[in-house]
This record gives structure tokens, sequence and C-alpha cells, in this order.
């Protein structure tokens, strides 16, 4: 008989008051306590791809990748099925998430049970639910009607969610229709802000505050770590995100044509002006625009900037008139706009006309537990546009990229990881799994996250290693049980703060501790 108790508590959580992230969380606990499995993940299918939404079990890489059915056999047959499927524990078909298996990255590779349940709405697919497990007869006595219960309610839960997530957006947008093509281009172009870090939230918080204020904003932040990704979150967040948002790169504009690039010309205005042409500022009414590294505008052209945003108003080069604009800026700089004011470089009424509400992108270094995230995604871009199959970090890579100083932040750790994937696919055949190592990172990156030649101090800290001969999933586990040891020790026994120092989920951990013998 089904695990009653397990079902009806996703039952009522459809009538609680739960967010999004919990219901999804409380609905794989669920699954793994119908059926014994060793990974659970719920993914959402939108238009074309599946995105995982929550994991049991599984690489935190492996919730920062998208999945198109089309290139992964289970997730295909998933989707076209109106009922759970079992697959054959010796079948053929490559397991989407092998590798990826937080207890043992290469289990999946190998003979073992595997379930996935269909998530349909009145017909329509919404989503899948896969389920897998070490023992290949892990399912065999799952009863037939709890897996019907369990992928009616698994869709039941999701589109509880996605309505609930549709009417608490509905009040700050102009229609769902509008809102749904908005995040479709934004992932279209990879606009999408990557981490799950208390800095992200902060900033996610500070950006959903500001942005339907139409105050004026500063984002300032170092060299690659994503100003521009931050003013188009301002721009999706706000009144305007129905109308253009344009950029300009202030660090291109030449002196003699930043007043032209920004407020427009009339012909003959100068040699070379054959007709009229609108400047950005006056291309962008009614929308966003976005100055990009402000701190370089050329002196000459900052009082007349001033002036625009003062009153509201800009003058063609040439013309005799002013026009009305409604524009709403948001400026970025990586310099130090305070010293460059006091300097005498940059206007100080501008600065705090610019200055009305700032947003500080937080570098890399500073939210560590966003890179293995943030890897996923990358190996998928790669993957993608390389085409290649499907790329695997090693977890000795992976502590390698968590422990790198990352002075180019997030652009940095996206070229080291498409150089790794080119690096790692010469010679592996077209559609093999690209295992990227810690050989393809490249001396100077090993040596900038401290992995040159240990000092005896930090020798003495290793995990003494396994007798020659033992086998390779025993030292895997002594490793990670002496990484698990120490992040709790670090964190004062607290396990979730191990977790996010580890870059895990807390309920992963404590699976993965269960597993080692630590709890």
């Amino acid at each position: 008989m089904p695990n009653l108790v397990a079902l009806l508590s996703v039952a009522l959580d459809l009538t609680a008051s739960l967010g999004a992230e919990d219901r999804y969380r409380r609905l794989l606990e669920a699954v793994r306590r119908v059926m014994p499995c060793d990974a659970a993940c719920l993914l959402q299918y939108q238009d074309g791809v599946l995105v995982p939404l929550a994991a049991l079990g599984l690489t935190p890489e492996a919730l920062g990748r998208t999945y198109r059915p089309r290139e992964h056999p289970r997730l295909d047959l998933l989707c076209h099925a109106e009922a759970p499927v079992r697959f054959p524990p010796d079948t053929d078909l490559p397991d989407p998430f092998d590798g990826l298996l937080a207890s043992d990255a290469t289990a999946l590779a190998h003979v073992h049970a595997c379930l996935g349940f269909p998530l349909r709405v009145e017909g329509t697919l919404i989503g899948v639910l896969t389920a897998d497990a070490l023992d290949a007869r892990a399912f065999d006595g799952v009863d037939a009607r709890a897996l019907s219960w369990v992928g009616a309610l698994a869709g039941a839960a999701m589109r509880t969610s996605q309505l609930i997530d549709a009417l608490e957006q509905s009040a700050e947008r102009l229609g769902l229709v509008a809102d749904d093509l908005r995040r479709a281009a934004e992932r279209e172009r990879g606009d999408t802000l990557i981490g799950t870090s208390p800095a992200m939230q902060k900033l996610r918080d500070e950006i959903a505050l500001v942005g339907p204020s139409d105050l004026t904003v500063l984002v300032t932040g170092e060299t690659g770590s994503g100003k521009e990704l931050v003013a188009r979150a301002v721009h999706a967040a706000s009144r305007r995100r129905g109308e253009p948002l344009l950029r300009v790169n202030c660090a291109a504009l030449p002196e003699a044509m930043a007043e032209s690039e920004l407020f427009g010309h009339v012909r003959g205005a100068f040699t070379g002006a054959e007709r009229h042409r609108p400047g950005k500022l006056e291309v962008a009414d009614k929308g966003t625009l976005f100055l990009d590294e402000i701190g370089e505008l050329p002196p000459s052209i900052q009082p007349k900037l001033l002036r625009a945003l003062q009153e509201g108003e800009v003058q063609r080069v040439g013309a005799d008139r002013a026009l009305r604009v409604d524009v709403r800026v948001v400026a970025a700089t990586n310099r130090d706009i305070e010293k460059e004011v006091a300097a005498g470089r940059f206007r100080a009424d501008l600065f705090h006309r610019l200055n009305v509400y700032r947003l500080s992108v937080p570098p890399l270094r500073e939210r560590r537990s966003d890179i293995p995230l943030l890897a996923g995604h990358f190996c998928d871009e790669a993957r993608a546009r390389l085409g290649v199959g499907p790329v695997r970090l090693t977890p000795a890579a992976r502590e390698i990229l968590m422990s790198s100083p990352w002075p180019g932040n997030v652009r940095e750790l996206e070229n080291t990881l498409f150089r790794m994937v080119l690096q790692a696919s010469r010679g592996v055949p077209r559609g093999e799994p690209v295992v990227l190592t810690p050989a393809h990172l490249g001396a100077g990156l090993a040596l900038g996250a401290g992995l040159a030649p240990a000092a005896p101090a930090q020798r003495d800290e290793a995990p003494a290693p396994l007798a020659t001969g033992a086998p390779l999933h025993e030292q895997v586990d002594a490793f990670q049980r002496d990484l698990i040891r120490k992040a709790v020790a670090q964190a004062d026994g607290n396990w979730a703060a191990a977790a996010r120092s580890l870059g895990m989920h807390r309920s992963n951990l404590h699976h993965l501790a269960r597993r080692l013998g630590l709890r």
C-alpha cells in the first residue's frame, strides 16, 4: 500500500501558504518517502526546454543547467508519455543526470533504477519529475496507484505554484503574456542573474525595491561582475519594461561624437550630417537608457547630460529648440566615482543626480557558493555553442573554481569554462561526455587558487590517503567525509552554514552525510 501519509502531506501543501521553493522541496521529500530513491529532480517545461526547479541528491551544477528533450532520450520519452514511465535497469538510453549524482558521480552510468513522470494539466505538459536509485530493483515494489497519485499531485503542486506566482506578479506587470515574452527574450539573451548566495539575494531584493520606483540608479562593481545584467533587471522590474532599453558605452564615445550620439543632430549641423538623427536619449523616450562606464564620459558632455536629466529636455546639435523626453537613466561604473569627483574629473552635481539609488554588484569572490550554479550554466552554454556532448566538472576542478580569486569575476569564469570545454573536447568523439579536470584549467588559474605545491602546514591539514590499491569509490568517500567534517567544524556545528560553504542544498548535505556514516 502506498505511503498515504506522504501523499497526504503533498495534498495539504497545495492549500498551505508556502513559497514555491519550499513547496517543491517538500514535494521531493515526499517522493523520497514513497519511493526509495537516491536522487529526484523536478523540472518545468518552458519554451521547448526543461528547467530544473528543485533537486535532491544531485550536485549544484544540475540546477544551473537547462535540458533540451531532443538531446536527452529519457526526458524526450517522458515529455511524450501520458503516464509514469519505468525505465528498464539495463536500458541503453543515457541518463541525463549521469555525472551529477552528489553521492557518486559515476553511478548513473551503470545499471540503476529510474522512474519518470510527465506532469500535465488539462492535457498540457508543464514539467517532468524524475527519480533515480542506485539499487536496480528499488522501485519493483512501488504500487502503480502510488505512481499515478504522485504524478497527479506533483503536477497540481507545480501548477499551484505557477498560479500563485502569476497572481503575485500581476499587479506589477502589463500582463502575463507580456511577462512570458520578456522572460523568454531574457533566456534567449542569457540575461539571468544566477546565484542563490545571500549577497545575490540582497541584490535581487534591492532591484525589486528600486525597479518600480523610476528613480535614477547608479550601479557600481568590478569589471566583469555583471553590471549590465543588473541594469537589465532594473528595467525589467520597472513600469517601463514594455518600452526600449538602450545602452551607451561612454568609454567608447569619441568626444567629437559624444554629443551627437546622446542628443542627436539636425541635417547640416556639421560636416557629414546629411540627415536628421535622433540621439539615444530621444530614442529611449518612455523607456530606459543605460549609460555604461559613466566615469569615462567626456568632461565637455557632462554639463549637457546634467541639464537633460534635470529638465527632461534634449536639444539636438544644430537645432534651435529643445524636445521633451521621459527617460529613466541607469548608469554604471567600475571606477571609484567619489575619487573621480574629488579629483575634479567628474562633476559633483552630475554625480549626485545619478547617485539617487546605488546598487553595488558583489564580486565573485564574495559569493563563492554561486560558482557551481554559474559553472553549470556556462558549461551548458559552451556545450550548445561548441556542439559537444554533455559537459561535466570533476570534484577537483570544481574545488579549484571555488577557491580561485577571480579578479575578472563572472566574465572571467565564463571565459575560463569555455576555454576548458574547448581544451577538454579535443579528441572526444561527438556526443560523448566532455570531462573538465584540473589539467584543463591552466597553471595560472591553479596557482591563483592557491593550489601550488603545498607548504608543510597545508600538507598537515590534508586528509590521509587510503592504502594503495583502495577502490576509487572508497577514496572519494574518504575525501568527502574529510571535507564535510571540516566544513561543519568551521561552521561551529551549524549544518546549514556548512552546506552553504560547500555550495550544496542543506537536505543534499544531510543525505550525503547519512550515506557516508557521519550522521
